[in-house]
């Protein structure tokens, strides 16, 4: 007699072979994910999980290993940048920064959202660091470029101000575009550049 005609023995023989093509199921998932996956990108993924934590001097190995695997790797680079602009190494961020969006500007195609999208996150933040320093008019002219990168809003005359008051919910980077536009128009002895509640909703940008 089959030992399969056992009742017990072909309980135990379906448990087992089910529990094995679970396993062989998901090691051909985590496989397939593994050699699905860009390079570069487990490393960036590494790297935002230290930027998100405070600990930038990890983040930064992880994003230059990523750019060793994928140089110019968008993500990677992006985070470097950040992660030096939230250590206060302002130099540093601005430099990268600015490599960044020449890089992306020469480039770009038409239809690249996701590359539009870090040109404008690079773009705010170099904003940011002309800001913190008082360079108050490239400042501006930083955030009207992010607004620019990531929203089709033509050219012509007016253009800044069609920017800054587009008809839309304001980020606080058009809100701290807007307050500095203003204040610019003012005679230099009435204008009020720093004001810490509106200051203190700033935020780096990431993609």
């Amino acid at each position: 007699m089959s030992k399969f005609s056992d009742p017990g023995v072909l309980r135990r023989f379906i448990k087992y072979m089910a529990i094995a093509t679970f396993v062989m199921f998901s090691v051909w998932t985590i496989r397939h994910m593994i050699e699905e996956t860009p390079d570069g990108d487990y490393e960036v993924r590494q790297g935002d999980i230290f930027l998100s934590d405070g600990d930038y001097d990890k983040a930064i190995e992880r994003f230059d290993e990523a750019m060793r695997v994928q140089p110019n790797h968008r993500g990677a680079w992006m985070g470097k940048a950040t992660a030096y602009l939230q250590q206060g190494r302002a130099d540093l961020a601005e430099a990268e920064f600015s490599a960044i969006i020449a890089y992306l500007k020469s480039s770009l195609e038409a239809d690249d959202a996701t590359g539009y999208g870090a040109l404008s996150a690079a773009y705010a933040n170099r904003g940011i660091i002309k800001d913190r320093q008082g360079l108050y008019q490239e400042a501006l002219e930083d955030y009207v470029l992010s607004v620019k990168a990531d929203a089709d809003l033509g050219e012509g005359p007016g253009v800044v101000a069609h920017i800054l008051y587009y008809d839309r919910k304001p980020s606080s980077i058009i809100d701290r575009a807007r307050y500095i536009y203003e204040q610019l128009q003012k005679p230099e002895s009435e204008r009020l550049m720093r004001v810490p509640e509106i200051d203190a909703k700033q935020r780096m940008y990431k993609p």
